[in-house]
């Protein structure tokens, strides 16, 4: 017999049946256990701290490609896993952006100071740098972000893989 899995239904049947009490220490303990569950909170009740938060995650995608000691291994799981958790509490198009691009920035920073780095870190690079000029786009904040866009585009010249030719295209598309 297989256990049936837990569904939003089925979470908010039980957490109907809880009292406040089990509820508040539910939460209680999600918070100290997970930190994405205290920093969704931190946004939630200090907004004006999305600014400390999204800082912390890109001291985790800045250390991926430049840590404070040693060479950066530049595990983009581990970048992009920081934009996907940021994403789930971020408040605004213009924060998440910010930290999609200052993703792209550091691939590129990067490869400056490396060298020619392989095909699907650069497939990444784009991917996310197109991303962020759709959200960008649809959330009509091209007077705030092209410059920007614009200067990570000029500073992928000369670099392989084609990766400055596809931001290229992304950006005169967009802007």
């Amino acid at each position: 017999m297989t256990q049936q899995k837990i569904n939003l239904t089925h979470l908010k049947q039980y957490l109907k049946s809880c009292s406040q009490e089990e509820l508040i220490s539910d939460i209680a303990e999600l918070f100290k256990k997970f930190p994405s569950v205290k920093d969704y909170y931190q946004i939630k009740l200090y907004p004006q701290e999305d600014k400390e938060i999204a800082t912390k995650y890109k001291k985790i995608i800045e250390s991926e490609f430049f840590p404070t000691r040693g060479l950066g291994k530049a595990r983009l799981s581990v970048a992009k896993k920081a934009i996907s958790d940021y994403k789930k509490i971020c408040k605004t198009d213009a924060a998440l952006i910010d930290v999609m691009l200052f993703y792209v920035e550091q691939g590129v920073k990067f490869t400056k100071a490396y060298g020619d780095i392989d095909e699907p870190f650069y497939l990444s690079m784009e991917g996310v740098y197109e991303q962020a000029v759709g959200i960008i786009i649809k959330s009509n904040l091209k007077d705030i972000f092209q410059q920007r866009c614009r200067k990570i585009m000029e500073n992928t010249s000369g670099m392989g893989w084609g990766f400055h030719d596809t931001l290229t295209e992304v950006y005169q598309e967009a802007f």
